[in-house]
């Protein structure tokens, strides 16, 4: 436990740093001032300003809100509902197990990206929108992941035994199949919070996520990027963030199925 406080403890500061974001900022994030665009770093401006003249620090930190705390309401909102597909699939089987199952498969067909870039599209662009079209997709891998565990343990003798002592299915579920399985589940998630973090920025990038003037490190560095000879640190900044964010919670994914034993495939 002691090797997997470090990563949890940076985790943790990400994510305080995204709730507080507005409580952090040095200056306006939105506050233009086109006489100081451009400006290098410098002591007022830790990280430079952008086209706008905006402080790129303070939206960096206002991205941060925008965009971990996105990606962490995504992660919890498809791995809840895959989570709950695939126990209904794996435990009660039957046609309610096919249905389910070849609705997945019909989602895992198209490659990920490709379908939230033409989802995305479609809706219309927004973070929203490009959350949503994640999530339409990003459910599959935790429906089919926990399918596959509650099929290994439904036939084991303490399920047979809660079975005889009079346990409804919901207690069964709740009391002797997900306390088994949350392991699992939860290294799979940490480690695809890195995965949907780069999936946002990319579809901001792209123009399809968040809209400016909003602070998303994905939109930063669309704005940035026809600036990286004459004014680098316009992209790199939220380049390093996503780098920083990204790595933290890979890391921590690592760590937490060190910790727990598995071996994901």
């Amino acid at each position: 436990m002691n090797k997997l406080f470090p990563y949890c403890a940076a985790a943790g500061i990400l994510i305080l740093v995204a709730v507080f974001a507005e409580y952090l900022t040095p200056q306006d994030p939105y506050l233009q001032n086109l006489e100081g665009a451009l400006a290098p770093p410098n002591s007022q401006n830790l990280l430079g300003t952008d086209r706008y003249g905006r402080d790129i620090l303070s939206r960096v930190i206002v991205g941060s809100q925008t965009t971990l705390l996105a990606a962490l309401l995504l992660l919890a909102t498809i791995t809840i509902f895959g989570t709950l597909v695939g126990v209904v699939s794996g435990f009660f089987g039957g046609k309610a197990d096919t249905i389910l199952m070849r609705l997945s498969d019909m989602f895992l067909s198209f490659p990920q990206m490709v379908f939230a870039i033409a989802a995305a599209g479609a809706l219309g662009g927004g973070l929203f929108n490009a959350a949503l079209a994640l999530a339409l997709i990003g459910w599959t891998k935790y429906a089919r992941l926990t399918r596959s565990l509650v099929l290994q343990i439904r036939g084991e003798d303490f399920i047979a035994a809660a079975k005889i002592s009079g346990a409804t299915s919901t207690e069964i579920i709740f009391r002797h199949i997900l306390p088994n399985i949350v392991g699992t589940i939860l290294v799979t998630a940490a480690l695809d919070i890195g995965t949907i973090i780069m999936e946002l920025a990319g579809l901001s990038f792209l123009g399809l996520g968040a809209q400016p003037p909003t602070a998303e490190w994905g939109a930063m560095m669309t704005g940035g990027r026809t600036f990286l000879q004459t004014a680098p640190w316009v992209i790199l900044a939220p380049g390093l963030a996503i780098f920083i964010t990204v790595a933290t919670f890979n890391l921590l994914g690592d760590k937490l199925r060190d910790y727990f034993g598995g071996d994901l495939k």
